[in-house]
């Protein structure tokens, strides 16, 4: 087993919004499309890598309390700069930039639909 996680699933109330933070805030085109009858958004992602949706659905809903999902901004730069651009996109600012020692640097962060997102940048001599 590669990865223990090979698929997530961001839930959205409003799923304009969401895919407006997300692609605002990381600083990256998101695909929209539907899928299972389903809105989502897809985070970049090749076929070797982990992937994930922003989704719109019933059988799912925002929250700051279950699974914590950290997403990868490949350099503390990315890191810092996201983390700049959540307030001013509708999110909450949780936790700023930490050194959490040799794994690299986190964030926390409540998102424009109230569920809570780690965001994590590997030290360089790390990659």
């Amino acid at each position: 087993m590669p990865n223990a996680i090979n698929w997530f699933e961001i839930p959205a109330t409003d799923f304009d919004r969401a895919v407006t933070f997300y692609s605002t805030v990381l600083g990256t085109e998101i695909q929209k499309a539907e899928f299972m009858g389903e809105p989502q958004a897809f985070f970049p992602m090749d076929p070797t890598s982990v992937g994930g949706a922003i989704v719109k659905s019933e059988r799912l809903t925002p929250s700051m309390t279950g699974t914590l999902i950290y997403l990868n901004l490949g350099t503390v730069e990315n890191l810092e700069q996201a983390l700049g651009r959540v307030e001013s996109n509708g999110g909450k600012l949780l936790m700023p930039k930490t050194d959490i020692g040799d794994p690299g640097f986190i964030g926390m962060i409540q998102d424009s639909e109230g569920n809570g997102i780690g965001l994590h940048a590997p030290k360089l001599d790390a990659v």
